[in-house]
């Protein structure tokens, strides 16, 4: 089981999708995300298998929560360097995202 200690070490923010690019490489249906996490993280890239429930235009300015501190992972020729939650649903995954309009970089907590 984890624990409080374990989830606290995650560290998980909002930030907003700046760019979108289809990604040709990778084995799955995916996406190229940059997504803006404010002005002390800033801007960091992500790969994620959403191509079912979302269309390019439809990501451009969404908030998404991301995991800022895992290590940079290599997909094909991308390094993705924050994991963007979602929720893997019968009609594919969908994205964890506020309620509310927040600032870039809030914190989950």
């Amino acid at each position: 089981m984890a624990t409080i200690n374990d989830f606290m070490e995650l560290d998980i923010r909002v930030g907003e999708i700046i760019q979108v690019e289809t990604f040709e490489k990778a084995k799955k249906p995916a996406y190229q995300l940059w997504v803006d996490f404010g002005d002390e993280i800033g801007t960091k890239k992500s790969s994620a298998q959403i191509t079912q429930c979302y269309t390019k235009e439809e990501l451009m300015g969404k908030q998404v929560l991301g995991v800022v501190n895992f290590p940079p992972r290599k997909i094909a020729d991308f390094t993705s360097e924050v994991l963007v939650l979602g929720v893997y649903a019968q009609q594919g995954v969908v994205l964890i995202q506020p309620e509310q309009l927040v600032k870039k970089g809030d914190k989950l907590g």
